[in-house]
């Protein structure tokens, strides 16, 4: 079946339908990783963009429950060069093509994605539609009509809208009293499961809470520590949730708190700081990040469209980390508080896992804490 994919300043691309039938809109952005798509369509990060992934097949190894990091796909539609149709994989499931299909998820391939990713590079990532119902003008007339992606608050529609407890690798709706362990409370602004699975095996209690729960809704759960979990969108959406992230460390300054992408975002604009648009963003599996306060280096996965601006941080509060693509924020931490945040995401292993060290610090400051 004939597909287009309509950007909003006019250019079409022709191709053909992959997985579900039909129309989807948002802003079109592209990640550069050479696998895990699957990783990438369930992640929670990427509601409302139609992802465009650079690596030339996708779905060779198939599909498998085991690489989920959310309930189920979250993007808003699929752009890729070739969908494989016979997937070679012990563990594969079934089909990528198979997968977007019985998710409802509309894709297109056939395109040359690298002609699309370099106007995105740019011109800057932009509204678009996947559609095999209209035709270049109507869909572009339809596109017109939309609002910007800024003006989501998709944090808000895949967070959990109720408060569950994380053990054994899984989900249950039953949050046992407090035990022995430490206890993490999450905020879910659009968490990956494998946060969750970090935070478990270094025996941590887990709860993970709304969006929008207030600061009694998380005292409630006794702490010892706050995790922000990562998310979609824009940070400057989410005005009432950095305001709890204020009250939270107004209450107890000393409680460890830890954000990890949208959370790192949130966090300084609660000490702060002002967040700002990049103009393609950081998607992909090999960004290298310098920590500051040690030297290093580290290959790191990334997953954002907005960033920290240095500058506007008050005194007290540090970047600890630098992209050295761009020089953009990618880390803080308070200088006074057991605070602190890093834009990557350091449970997603692009292959080394040293960024684990973080969940490690965090994990250890929880405990003392304690």
């Amino acid at each position: 079946m004939q597909a287009r994919l309509i950007l909003i300043d006019g250019t079409v691309y022709e191709g053909t339908s992959v997985g579900f039938a039909g129309t989807s809109s948002g802003e079109v952005v592209f990640n550069t990783s050479m696998t895990g798509y699957q990783e990438i369509l369930t992640d929670p990060s990427y509601a409302g963009q139609l992802v465009a992934l650079t690596y030339p097949l996708i779905g060779n190894y198939g599909v498998s429950t085991r690489d989920v990091e959310s309930s189920g796909p979250k993007v808003a539609g699929f752009i890729v060069r070739e969908m494989s149709e016979i997937p070679s994989n012990y563990a594969s499931q079934g089909s990528g093509d198979d997968y977007l299909t019985q998710n409802q998820i509309v894709g297109i391939q056939g395109i040359d994605v690298r002609a699309l990713v370099l106007k995105l590079r740019d011109a800057g990532v932009m509204l678009g539609m996947i559609t095999t119902q209209h035709d270049a003008e109507t869909g572009l007339q339809i596109l017109k009509d939309l609002p910007e992606y800024d003006a989501g608050t998709y944090a808000r529609e895949v967070s959990t809208t109720t408060a569950y407890f994380w053990a054994d690798n899984a989900r249950s709706e039953t949050i046992p009293a407090r035990g022995a362990k430490p206890r993490v409370v999450v905020l879910d602004y659009g968490t990956k499961y494998n946060i969750l699975r970090e935070l478990s095996q270094r025996g941590l209690e887990v709860v993970v809470l709304p969006c929008g729960a207030t600061r009694d809704e998380i005292a409630a759960h006794q702490a010892d520590g706050i995790m922000l979990a990562n998310g979609p969108g824009d940070p400057r959406s989410l005005e009432a949730e950095v305001e709890v992230i204020r009250q939270l460390m107004r209450d107890n300054p000393m409680q460890p708190m830890f954000g990890i992408c949208l959370g790192h975002q949130l966090l300084g604009r609660a000490l702060g700081g002002e967040t700002y648009k990049l103009k393609f963003g950081h998607r992909g599996a090999n960004h290298p990040v310098k920590d500051l306060t040690t030297g290093k280096v580290h290959i790191t996965s990334q997953n954002h469209g907005y960033a920290l601006q240095a500058d506007s941080l008050p005194q007290g509060v540090e970047v600890t980390h630098l992209n050295l693509n761009d020089n953009t924020v990618e880390g803080l931490r308070h200088l006074e508080r057991p605070v602190f945040s890093v834009q990557y995401h350091p449970e997603a292993s692009p292959g080394p896992k040293d960024n684990a060290y973080l969940f490690d610090r965090f994990a250890e400051l929880v405990k003392t804490g304690k």
